[in-house]
């Protein structure tokens, strides 16, 4: 096996066995390429200055530290002393996660183990092994584990449940697989991803155990939950959090609805449903969902006995004032979240495992928390006030 593995794959797997952890062993590996890329910063220094006598003057050694350990680092140096290398600084002693951030930038954007290789050999002239990068995208693996289990708040205010397909090759074959994504709006207004569920496909008893998990981790309440019109969805939600309020998806229904209304009549009936769920009130609502079974039921009785048999959950965001209801008449904030993930893992077509599924996912996960997840709700403060009001005691507030 041994024989087929490069000389750097070699030292790496030969520390490994001696006792080393993965850090240490992979130190011989970023200096070959911090190395690598200082030389290639002199020969562009001098080439930039070839009309001087400048030339190359030795190295200089010093011990350098960094997340895969401590090393003896070689810097080139010229003879007019004006070489200042950008990728390690003359006075540099601490190194930063420089290596593994690019990879770990280039692995989150969904490029392949081998494109990888290929754009760091292009960066800095050398051969980065795929165990190499394997290993240092592993490193992903226990923070997952410890993020996916981490404590969370008592309370949060409003809960989108969705869940994403993927495709996995697994013996020879391709699968489908669904990642449940939970996206809270936590009591300050902050979106946060609770948690990275796999299952073979989106089933309401897998939502009642990943509500399970959540009640585990410490969360005790949760005034909305907003969800699509999965079978058994609400039940599942109710079984775990009774007191939960639940808000069906009306775009969701609306999709689901005019897939049994015939194309001619597709105009005539959007605009008579539009009545419905863009009333001012609920009994206007209601009262408007009546002539709406009155004009088209005799003619498409199930889309309108849908309809009326979820009107409770489909209804909920009515007690509302507008900014509310208008954040949680839909599922388009988690839709929004999936869009994200997406434009990363898009690229991968099918994976090659679970494992590789769910690195990937929480890299990109990793990202949206800094970005996507970190610009505030507009208008929280009174969000939050008119939460209060509704469901009194419930939020636990510090206002004195």
């Amino acid at each position: 096996m041994t024989k087929h593995l490069s000389a750097t794959e070699l030292s790496v797997l030969e520390a490994l066995k001696s006792g080393k952890g993965l850090q240490d062993a992979l130190a011989p590996m970023v200096k070959r390429v911090m190395e690598a890329a200082l030389e290639g910063e002199m020969e562009q220094h001098l080439e930039n200055n070839s009309q001087s006598s400048n030339r190359r003057n030795g190295k200089s050694h010093k011990t350098v530290k960094s997340s895969s350990g401590s090393f003896e680092l070689s810097t080139p140096r010229d003879r007019d002393g004006a070489f200042d290398p950008e990728i390690v600084k003359k006075r540099q002693t601490i190194l930063p996660d420089d290596l593994e951030h690019k990879i770990m930038n280039l692995y989150t954007n969904g490029m392949s183990y081998s494109d990888i290789r290929h754009n760091l050999e292009e960066l800095y002239q050398v051969e980065i092994p795929a165990a190499t990068i394997t290993a240092i995208t592993d490193r992903l693996i226990p923070e997952l584990n410890e993020w996916k289990n981490r404590p969370l708040e008592a309370v949060y205010p409003i809960l989108f449940l969705d869940a994403m397909h993927f495709k996995i090759r697994e013996e020879g074959h391709v699968v489908s697989k669904a990642i449940y994504t939970l996206l809270a709006i936590n009591s300050d207004g902050k979106k946060e991803i609770l948690g990275l569920y796999v299952d073979d496909n989106e089933g309401a008893n897998f939502w009642a155990s990943v509500l399970a998990s959540l009640k585990e981790r410490g969360v005790e309440d949760i005034l909305i939950a907003c969800v699509d019109g999965l079978k058994g969805f609400v039940e599942a939600i109710h079984a775990v959090y009774p007191q939960t309020e639940v808000q069906l998806c009306v775009i969701h229904q609306i999709r689901n609805s005019m897939r049994y209304v015939a194309s001619k009549d597709q105009k005539e009936f959007m605009r008579d449903l539009k009545e419905v769920y863009r009333a001012s009130s609920r009994d206007i609502a209601e009262h408007n969902l009546l002539l709406l079974d009155e004009k088209w039921g005799q003619k498409y009785p199930i889309v309108t006995k849908s309809w009326q048999r979820n009107w409770d959950e489909l209804s909920a965001y009515f007690k509302y004032e507008p900014m509310l209801r208008k954040m949680i008449y839909t599922t388009n904030a988690v839709e929004g979240l999936h869009r994200q993930i997406r434009k990363y893992t898009k690229p991968k077509g099918a994976f090659t495992s679970e494992k590789a599924l769910t690195k990937l996912v929480f890299a990109a996960y990793k990202k949206m928390l800094r970005t996507w997840c970190a610009q505030p709700i507009q208008n929280w403060a009174q969000i939050i006030s008119q939460l209060n009001l509704h469901f009194p005691e419930r939020l636990k507030l510090n206002i004195r």
